[in-house]
């Protein structure tokens, strides 16, 4: 029962974390909209993306905070709780990077052929690459762990 248990709260795990993607897509094609609009940026719309986004987020994590919690304390398996707690750390990092890109391509667009603002973007962009890759290895690790355990 407590295996059941486990996976049900994994599969919740990875229900959230599709839920999340599902936001950064939504928040990627809202600034994509926002940089189209230059010069005359619609800001309050933007605002309230950020704003839907940050919510968002905010409820992920505090439900994600919960099941690494459940994990610890109800069913004893603070490996998987840990696994967790990782993906929270670069998905926070990963939420920042998204945000610092965004503002860097905005530079960008309004300083076409300024050197340094193409080069933030690129490093941005890589930066956000790896966080993603280190996402992914996190999620590879909970799935191997969780399979073990089964």
């Amino acid at each position: 029962m407590t295996d059941d248990a486990v996976q049900a709260l994994l599969r919740r795990f990875y229900a959230l974390q599709g839920e999340r993607l599902e936001a950064y897509r939504l928040f990627e094609e809202g600034h994509r909209a926002y940089l189209r609009g230059a010069p005359h940026y619609d800001f309050p719309r933007y605002r309230q993306l950020v704003h839907e986004v940050t919510v968002a987020f905010g409820g992920i994590s505090r439900e994600v905070l919960q099941l690494q919690r459940r994990l610890r304390q109800e069913h004893g398996r603070p490996e998987l709780a840990q696994h967790l707690a990782r993906v929270q750390e670069r998905e926070q990092e990963k939420l920042q990077l998204t945000a610092r890109l965004q503002l860097a391509r905005q530079r960008a667009q309004e300083q076409p052929g300024v050197a340094a603002h193409e080069q933030e973007v690129r490093e941005l962009k890589h930066r956000l690459i790896k966080t993603m890759e280190a996402i992914s290895e996190i999620l590879q690790d909970l799935k191997y762990d969780s399979e073990e355990a089964e």
